[in-house]
């Protein structure tokens, strides 16, 4: 069982997004410990991000059975693009998987995810065989994926092998929807990720001025409209939306300053998007879903 709200933790290791500077590791620990306060109690970290898991494994050190724990191994591709296989494939994941125990201070993980799972990977027996060996030595109670595209989304729901798929949803991106009622009925857990995209949908927004991102700047502006009542601000609205859809397992939220732990909380009341504003926000969905890759965006210095 998980919280509604999962608290994401590439903010508390790493300078991310509009960030120059880490968060002070005080400050972090406080707000760690806040959100379980809060009631939420699912935290989702990777080896990547930084100092994060020291810093989760420092807040919950003696309150290890109250808190449900993702991490992710490394990127699975070297830097020639070619997938880590062979001999020493096994050693590299659990070699990151102990480190990633030892700063949570933890023996298990609840969640151990890949990260950045494409088709090839998911479709290479090895990295599967890995993962499930894995979970049968009690490292970790569940196996799973983080996917990026609805393609690679599906082929992970339908595969049969995940505990738990990890993807991108929200107002723009819809796409995902269509693959709840498999993940129901396979009885794999959803995490959703990029609810703002990055705070593009947000009421400050963020730079989208490069050509190539026109008509993304103007779809954003067709949400505006329903905006309103209790949807004060597009973060609300962004946030509700996600919120709504009963076959999500857990939300995850980027948190960093109190005020938005605050936020995110007071939002997963169960007072949630009612049908005709769910059908309204179907019909706003971006019709090309596969554009709205942020990474793509940024390798192609369209973000900058």
């Amino acid at each position: 069982m998980v919280s509604e709200l999962a608290f994401g933790g590439v903010e508390i290791g790493l300078p991310y997004g509009e960030h120059k500077e880490l968060m002070p590791q005080t400050a972090a620990i406080d707000l760690l410990k806040a959100a379980v306060d809060s009631g939420i109690i699912f935290f989702d970290t990777a080896r990547m991000y930084g100092c994060s898991e020291e810093r989760m494994g420092m807040a919950f050190s003696r309150m290890r059975d109250k808190v449900v724990l993702s991490s992710k191994c490394p990127h699975l591709r070297l830097p020639d693009g070619k997938i880590r296989t062979g001999a020493n494939f096994t050693v590299i994941v659990e070699e990151s998987l102990r480190t990633s125990l030892k700063m949570l201070g933890t023996d298990y993980l609840d969640v151990y995810l890949i990260h950045s799972a494409d088709t090839e990977i998911l479709k290479t027996d090895e990295v599967t065989d890995t993962f499930e060996a894995i979970k049968q030595k009690g490292y970790v109670r569940s196996i799973g994926v983080s996917t990026y595209g609805f393609a690679d989304s599906k082929l992970a729901c339908e595969a049969g092998k995940w505990d738990v798929v990890q993807l991108a949803f929200n107002l723009m991106d819809q796409s995902a929807a269509e693959l709840f009622p498999v993940a129901r009925q396979k009885g794999i857990g959803i995490m959703v990720r990029s609810v703002l995209m990055r705070g593009i949908l947000t009421d400050t927004g963020v730079n989208l001025t490069h050509e190539k991102l026109h008509s993304v700047a103007e779809h954003r502006k067709k949400f505006l409209k329903l905006l309103g009542g209790e949807n004060r601000s597009f973060s609300d609205l962004a946030t509700k939306f996600v919120l709504s859809f009963a076959d999500i397992s857990s939300v995850l939220v980027g948190i960093d300053k109190m005020e938005f732990l605050n936020k995110a909380v007071a939002l997963a009341n169960d007072e949630y998007l009612d049908d005709m504003m769910l059908a309204q926000i179907k019909q706003l969905a971006y019709p090309d879903p596969e554009f709205l890759n942020i990474a793509m965006w940024d390798r192609k210095g369209w973000t900058k």
